[in-house]
């Protein structure tokens, strides 16, 4: 594997770890609604993740990720729609996307 995407897999990997510190064990969405820092701080993160897949894919268009064109639109979707993006939109994405996304960096980055 590149060394480059090497780099761009554990930017994800910490971006994904990041939130869930943020988030802490007891994650609510009526809190997470309310605390500006840790919205900022996640969107911040989903961009990071975003970002690094895009390039991941420009260096290697057959990189076995899941879903990387969507994760790639979110990432756009929240840095040039950012008034179109709902806390609901964020917390589906936290809640069922990113667990699935966590496993698979993970595995990836055993294989190397």
């Amino acid at each position: 594997m590149d060394i480059k995407i090497k780099a761009w897999l554990l930017d994800i990997q910490d971006s994904i770890d990041e939130i869930y510190e943020f988030l802490g064990e007891n994650r609510d969405f009526f809190s997470y609604r309310k605390d500006i820092k840790t919205k900022k701080a996640v969107e911040r993160n989903l961009e990071i993740i975003g970002e690094a897949v895009n390039r991941i894919l420009k260096m290697d268009q057959k990189f076995p990720l899941k879903d990387a064109k969507n994760i790639i639109g979110t990432r756009n979707r929240i840095i040039h729609g950012y008034d179109n993006i709902s806390d609901e939109v964020i917390w589906t994405i936290i809640t069922r996307e990113l667990p699935a996304l966590k496993i698979q960096i993970d595995g990836l980055l055993n294989e190397i």
